[in-house]
């Protein structure tokens, strides 16, 4: 016999899945087109400018650096016998603090 009324019943579902899939993909293009820009505006590619240090840092005898940190007048070395050394911009050393 003819097969197509069986055919014409089950395009409904397909095309509304179809349309479904297309909205969805289109959605997540979106999605993700405006996470790529939310980056690229919260994350701009350009690198900021470093604060201004002296050529050379003057540590106490028999002390090493493990760690550099800046301030917007200040910079602080982490020694490795456990101070915080605070200098100035100028160099001079404005703090000694131990860490216990």
């Amino acid at each position: 016999m003819n097969s197509a009324p069986e055919q014409h019943a089950e395009e409904a579902p397909v095309r509304f899945l179809r349309r479904l899939v297309t909205t969805l993909t289109i959605t997540m293009i979106a999605g993700l087109v405006v996470l790529i820009a939310l980056f690229v505006i919260r994350f701009p590619l350009t690198s900021r400018t470093s604060p201004a240090l002296p050529s050379e840092i003057t540590l106490p005898d028999g002390v090493s650096a493990r760690a550099v940190t800046f301030g917007p007048d200040w910079y602080a070395v982490v020694t490795t016998d456990e101070r915080i050394l605070i200098f100035g911009l100028d160099g001079t050393l404005r703090q000694d603090i131990a860490v216990k």
